[in-house]
């Protein structure tokens, strides 16, 4: 099994090659990719040392998957050559999100649908993935009609640039800046780019790509994305409208069954998640959770998770897991 990540020296490429190891996944050669600057720079696998190689290079080594962090244009451009040699590609980017021919996949959600024909999935955008984790089998109970969720999303989720605008201002000194404001001791209702509707990308991926992974084009969503001083981990507040009634009580069993949910929830000692406490893991983490007084069959949820790990690099070692499994690949 030749596996090869592209963008290696990037964050969630990094975080890949860590989570392929952590999670012991069948690996006998792996391939580190990134771009022309960066070839024949070294990163660890499994205690030894790997050259990073070219894009064109890594085609000729027809691996058998391709975990893919390297930005849309490098996608769009390379993830075809990649399956036109056989490889399957699984990419973190936005660039095939919304194509029509490919599959988004959140595995705890709608890995079910993939085949052997899959060439190229998508890896949904990090804050989609850990609200449709928790929100998923609930929807399956008690369908959802309309979401409201507003994030609090890490510096991490801007690469190391946006972690190293946090830091130098925390320290005091200049650098290269990723936000267009100071970000330490402060918050941007700002993440990505504004659109014609006046809502950024950021908002419109979490919109687009929740019906899609649903597979339920009649849910209503709307979001605001922020992003906070938090160095690792995405917060999301959400308020949820169902078609049918439920009761706390079977929210919360349904919520502590769940794959890849813990649910940390018990407000009178202080108990709930935070993204400090996410951070590193591979978990999405729900808590309180509590009936909306405003209007019926409705609940609010505050939903965290690490977004290098699950919102990114965890939820594309689990794709590969699954094809694996299955003998999809």
């Amino acid at each position: 099994m030749k596996v090869a990540v592209v963008g290696a020296t990037g964050l969630v490429g990094r975080t890949m090659l860590n989570v392929l190891q952590e999670r012991d996944f069948p690996v006998d050669s792996i391939i580190p990719v990134a771009s022309e600057k960066s070839v024949g720079m070294e990163v660890t696998f499994k205690g030894k040392n790997h050259k990073v190689i070219s894009l064109h290079d890594a085609v000729k080594a027809k691996p058998e998957i391709a975990l893919f962090s390297a930005g849309g244009s490098v996608s769009l451009e390379w993830a075809p050559y990649f399956a036109e040699a056989g490889t399957t590609v699984i990419d973190n980017s936005s660039a095939w999100r919304m194509d029509k021919t490919k599959k988004l996949i959140v595995p705890e959600v709608n890995a079910g649908v993939l085949t052997k024909a899959d060439k190229i999935i998508a890896n949904p955008n990090c804050s989609t993935i850990q609200m449709v984790v928790a929100l998923f089998p609930l929807h399956s109970r008690y369908k959802i009609r309309r979401i409201v969720v507003s994030t609090y999303q890490s510096v991490s989720g801007t690469g190391q640039k946006g972690v190293g605008q946090m830091m130098d201002e925390r320290l005091g000194v200049s650098g290269v800046k990723a936000y267009p404001h100071k970000i330490d001791m402060n918050v941007i209702p700002h993440i990505d780019v504004f659109l014609e509707n006046d809502y950024t990308k950021e908002e419109m991926k979490m919109v687009n790509e929740t019906k899609k992974i649903m597979g339920d084009d009649s849910i209503r969503v709307t979001a605001t994305t922020v992003r906070v001083p938090v160095s690792g981990g995405h917060s999301e507040a959400v308020n949820v409208e169902f078609e049918n009634e439920f009761s706390i009580a079977d929210v919360k069993q349904i919520l502590a069954a769940s794959p890849g949910v813990i649910l940390n929830d018990v407000p009178s000692k202080n108990f709930y998640p935070m993204p400090i406490d996410a951070e590193g893991r591979d978990e999405v983490f729900v808590g309180r959770v509590r009936r909306d007084e405003s209007q019926p069959k409705t609940l609010n949820l505050w939903i965290v998770s690490d977004n290098l790990r699950k919102g990114a690099a965890t939820n594309a070692v689990q794709i590969a897991e699954y094809l694996v499994k299955q003998g999809l690949v």
